[in-house]
């Protein structure tokens, strides 16, 4: 039986498994080209594998997390992460280190489910404050886990960085079982929604295969246009089937609520903008000065620019907690504004090792306030019973604002090769941003609107 005060750092720390996973991606891309002779090009489907299987299998995961078996899932969750860790540590070629990285994709899913748990077993006060702690540990977790990837790969190789994975993935699923309580209080036993699950699978594997791999196989070409279709078909029969189950994977009509709306929306459109301005902000930090762009930073410190998100997105979520749950409405277009404030600097200026830096801690904080408003939002508005399905979906909605944040990006470096496609991307991160921006706090004037005519 855990102890009350251990609950929390119990499921930050198996939270942090996310960010650790996350850590392994695009900063590793050169070098395991360099390590299983395959063009980089190829490599990056490390990233698209990984990505399309956190997409399918979160929602999933949300679903069963709100049933009687969230511990027996996160225990078998972070089993199979160890397992993907292991299998890409050891992976004599690409194919079989695909297979590990797929088996890592259920790391996008632990998030949701430590949510649900906090607010099963949490005192009522500490609920709110204790979802937005695990929301923005993601993004906490990657200041950390950049460096440690970054110095562990060029001291020894990328292999090393995967071992690494496997021991945290290992001490944590001891934390889950040995300080997370087993009971199931709370929990709601359902009818598993298998074809809303089917439909939006193949609804979100279309979408994401197709916006990641556009830039290569061409937009207008078929294999692409024919994801498209598959895409949008599928969504649509996802929907009707959902709205008509007595018992969906995501309940849809939450949407109604304007908060649920607010941040699953915003969801995407931050997910884009952090995506495409943390991607490049990586190859500028990598690239040789003779490019014209690039600071020419060696692996070993190329992850320590991720340093200052994880301050920032403290700082964050330090000021959301003291400002209490009241604030939350409030801090999701703050969050946003800062974002926005980043991309437009680093659209300017991103000459400068510490222009980069700044630009960080500024995405860190504005991340800090508006990641941790989002599942807060989320799960005041819902059903108890319902918490890890909307939680997780929002988080699904982030990873495929991010996934059309890496298409925009591919395209216009595809298309404007060297500096003047660097800049076009901050460009597009930095307007991307400010539209979120400012449609937030135009919603904010129209809900403050009916109060100021009453008063």
């Amino acid at each position: 039986m855990s102890r009350p005060g251990s609950l929390l750092p119990a499921l930050v720390y198996a939270a942090l498994t996310t960010s650790i996973v996350s850590s392994l991606g695009m900063l590793l891309v050169p070098s395991i080209a360099a390590g299983l002779d395959v063009s980089v090009g190829s490599a990056q489907w490390m990233l698209t594998v990984n990505l399309l299987v956190g997409a399918i299998v979160t929602p999933v995961m949300g679903r069963l997390s709100d049933g009687p078996h969230t511990h027996r899932l996160l225990l078998i969750s972070l089993s199979t992460i160890f397992a993907g860790s292991v299998i890409a540590a050891v992976a004599p070629n690409f194919a079989i280190f695909l297979v590990g990285r797929a088996l890592q994709g259920l790391s996008y899913g632990i998030v949701p489910v430590t949510i649900v748990l906090a607010r099963r077993h949490l005192p009522r006060p500490q609920v709110d404050p204790a979802i937005s702690t695990l929301s923005v540990t993601v993004a906490t977790g990657l200041g950390i886990g950049y460096p440690l990837t970054g110095v562990l790969a060029s001291l020894f190789d990328f292999r090393f960085a995967f071992w690494f994975a496997a021991v945290f993935v290992a001490t944590a699923g001891a934390v889950v079982w040995k300080l997370i309580p087993n009971a199931a209080a709370g929990a709601v036993s359902r009818h598993f929604d298998v074809p809303g699950t089917v439909l939006l699978s193949v609804a979100l594997a279309a979408t994401l295969t197709a916006v990641s791999q556009g830039p290569s196989w061409g937009w207008g070409s078929p294999p692409t246009v024919g994801l498209a279709a598959v895409a949008v078909i599928a969504f649509g029969l996802w929907i009707v089937v959902e709205l008509r189950s007595r018992d969906p994977l995501i309940n849809l009509r939450v949407f109604k609520t304007p908060d649920v709306f607010l941040a699953n929306a915003t969801a995407i459109g931050l997910g884009a903008t952090l995506y495409m301005s943390l991607s490049i902000s990586s190859i500028i930090a990598q690239a040789p000065a003779a490019t014209g762009y690039g600071i020419g930073l060696p692996l070993f410190w190329a992850g320590f620019v991720m340093l200052p998100l994880s301050a920032g997105s403290l700082t964050g979520n330090r000021i959301v907690r003291r400002l209490g749950p009241g604030a939350m409405t409030a801090m999701l277009p703050v969050g946003a504004g800062i974002m926005a404030v980043s991309a437009l600097m680093l659209w300017f200026t991103s000459d400068e090792l510490w222009e980069i830096l700044l630009g960080m801690a500024l995405f860190g904080l504005g991340m800090g306030a508006a990641y941790a408003a989002m599942p807060a939002l989320i799960a005041r508005n819902v059903a108890v019973f319902e918490v890890g399905s909307a939680v997780s979906f929002n988080q699904v909605l982030r990873t495929v604002g991010g996934a059309l944040g890496a298409a925009v990006t591919g395209a216009v470096l595809a298309a404007r090769p060297g500096t003047e496609g660097i800049t076009s991307s901050l460009g597009a991160a930095a307007v991307g941003g400010t539209i979120v921006f400012v449609a937030l706090v135009a919603n904010q004037l129209r809900m403050r609107r009916p109060t100021t005519k009453q008063s």
